[in-house]
C-alpha cells in the first residue's frame, strides 16, 4: 500500500514494488526534451529542425574546422557576451583577487588545502610503477588536462577547485581551464582565483559543447589536451559523449541526488536539511529518504514543508522534492539493499551506528557517517572530490580522483633465458592462430641463439 503524509511535497512510500517504479526509478538516458524557447532558438540557428546531438555535432564539425572564430562566434553567442581576447590574461587574473572579499579568498585558500591534502594522502595510495620478473609497468600522469569550469554568473568555485586540484597533485603537467564569459567579457573573479590556486595554468573564454571541442581539436589559441574534466551543462555532457575515444573524457554526469538512510534516532530537521541542500541545486536533482519508520518519514516531509518557504531557490528545490520522495523499509538492512540497488551519487547515513552499517555499503559515490559529517560538508572543505558519478553509474564508477589523471604503461623487459623459455609457447599459440610472420619473429631469434 503507498501512501503520503498530507499534501506535502515529500511523498512516503510503503509499499517496495511501488517504491522501485516510482521513488527509486530512474528515467532511461535518452535524446533530452529540451525547453520549447531553446529548441527553437536551435531550429533558427541551423534553418532546419535540429535535434540537441545534431546541435552538437554541428557546433563540434564548425570547431575542428574554423577554431577559435567557431568558439568565439557560438559562445558569444549562447552567453550573450561580448570579448576580443579568448584567453584571459594575467592582469584579469591579478584583478580578481581585488574583486574578492578577504573570507572569500580565505574560504577558497582552505578549501584547496584541504582538497590537496585529501588528494595527497590518496597519491600515497595509488598505483605505483615496478618490474618484476621481466614484466611491470610504469605509472605516469598524462601530459594535459582541460578542466571545464562549469556556470557564469552562478559561480561554482569550488567545481574548479575540486576538478583541478587532484590534476595538479597527480603531476599533470599542463592543466588548462575553459569557461563562460559574463556579458561584458570578464569572467567572475570567484571562479579565476579558485582556478588560480589550485594550479590551473591558462584560462580560456570557451563554454558549452564549442570549448569541449575546442580541448578535443585544438584551436589557434586553446591547446589540445589529452583528457577532458568537469560536470557541465547538456550540450556539454553530449559533446562529451560525441567525442569520448577522440580524447579522454572522466565521466558522464547527470543532475545531482542525494539519498538519505536514516533510522528513528536521527534528527528529522536535518534530513529534511540534507534532503533540501541537494535539492536546490536543480529541478532535476534527486533527493531520497529511505527510513525504517512511517513516523520519522512523516516528521522529515513535515520539515520539508517548514523549510521549503525559507529558500531563496525554493521553486528549484520543490521541483526536486516531488521528483523524489521517501521511502519506509522493513529494517536497516533492508534499508541498505534498496540504497545498494539506486547506487546513489551521495549517501547519508544519518543511523544510530553509521561504522556498523558502513560494511553493508557496496554502491555509492560517497558516503557520509553521522550528523557532523553532512554531505555539504563534502561539496566543499572535507577533501575527497564532490565530482561523484550520477544516475546509478556508482555501481561501476568512483569519484575523481588522481587516479583518472594517471595513466599506466606495461613494461616488457625480459631475459635471452626468459625469451628461451616463454617463446616456444608462444609461437606455437601464433601458428595456431594462422599468424606466421608472428610464430618467425620469436623462432628465428631462438634459431640465432
Amino acid at each position: 500500500m503507498t501512501t503520503t503524509a498530507g499534501t506535502g511535497a515529500l511523498r512516503i512510500v510503503e509499499d517496495l514494488a511501488e517504491a522501485r517504479a516510482t521513488v527509486l526509478r530512474r528515467a532511461p538516458l535518452g535524446e533530452p526534451v529540451l525547453p520549447e524557447a531553446v529548441q527553437q532558438s536551435i531550429d533558427e540557428l541551423w534553418g532546419e529542425p535540429t535535434t540537441p546531438a545534431d546541435h552538437v555535432r554541428k557546433i563540434l564539425a564548425a570547431v575542428e574546422a574554423e577554431g577559435d572564430a567557431a568558439v568565439t562566434r557560438f559562445t558569444q553567442q549562447f552567453d550573450g557576451s561580448s570579448y576580443k581576447a579568448v584567453e584571459v590574461t594575467g592582469d584579469e587574473i591579478a584583478d580578481a583577487f581585488s574583486q574578492i572579499t578577504q573570507a572569500q579568498h580565505d574560504a577558497i585558500a582552505f578549501a584547496v588545502q584541504r582538497v590537496r591534502r585529501y588528494h595527497e594522502t590518496q597519491m600515497q595510495h595509488a598505483p605505483t610503477s615496478f618490474t618484476e620478473r621481466g614484466t611491470g609497468m610504469l605509472v605516469r600522469p598524462i601530459e594535459r588536462a582541460g578542466i571545464y569550469m562549469t556556470g557564469n554568473e552562478a559561480a561554482l568555485p569550488s567545481s574548479v577547485i575540486h576538478t583541478a586540484v587532484p590534476a595538479v597533485v597527480a603531476g599533470v603537467h599542463e592543466v588548462y581551464g575553459v569557461t563562460a564569459a559574463r556579458p561584458d567579457g570578464t569572467i567572475n573573479p570567484l571562479k579565476l582565483v579558485a582556478a588560480r590556486m589550485s594550479g590551473i595554468q591558462r584560462i580560456f573564454r570557451a563554454s558549452g559543447a564549442q570549448a569541449v571541442g575546442a580541448l578535443a581539436f585544438g584551436t589557434e589559441t586553446i591547446p589540445r589536451v589529452d583528457k577532458i574534466f568537469g560536470p557541465g551543462g547538456i550540450f556539454v555532457t553530449i559533446a562529451k559523449q560525441q567525442l569520448f575515444g577522440r580524447v579522454g573524457i572522466d565521466s558522464i554526469y547527470g543532475p545531482t541526488e542525494t539519498l538519505v538512510l536514516a533510522d528513528d534516532t536521527a534528527a528529522p530537521d536535518l534530513a529534511a536539511a540534507d534532503l533540501l541542500a541537494q535539492a536546490e541545486h536543480d529541478v532535476l536533482a534527486t533527493p531520497v529518504l529511505i527510513t525504517t519508520s512511517r513516523a520519522f518519514a512523516e516528521a522529515v516531509a513535515a520539515e520539508v514543508d517548514a523549510q521549503l518557504p525559507t529558500l531563496e531557490r525554493e521553486a528549484i528545490a520543490r521541483a526536486a522534492v516531488e521528483r523524489g520522495g521517501a521511502v519506509v523499509a522493513g529494517n536497516i538492512e533492508e534499508a541498505v539493499a534498496l540504497a545498494n540497488e539506486f547506487a546513489p551519487e551521495h549517501l547519508c547515513l544519518l543511523v544510530e551506528d553509521p561504522e556498523a552499517v558502513l560494511p553493508l555499503v557496496r554502491c555509492a559515490g560517497g558516503v557520509f557517517l553521522g550528523e557532523s559529517s553532512p554531505e555539504v560538508l563534502g561539496d566543499y572543505t572535507a577533501g575527497p572530490s564532490h565530482v561523484m558519478p550520477t544516475g546509478g553509474s556508482a555501481r561501476f564508477a568512483s569519484p575523481l580522483s588522481v587516479l583518472d589523471f594517471l595513466k599506466v604503461m606495461s613494461v616488457v623487459a625480459l631475459s635471452a633465458e626468459d625469451l628461451g623459455r616463454l617463446g616456444p609457447y608462444a609461437a606455437e599459440l601464433a601458428r595456431a592462430e594462422g599468424l606466421t610472420a608472428h610464430a618467425r619473429s620469436i623462432e628465428r631469434r631462438l634459431e640465432g641463439r
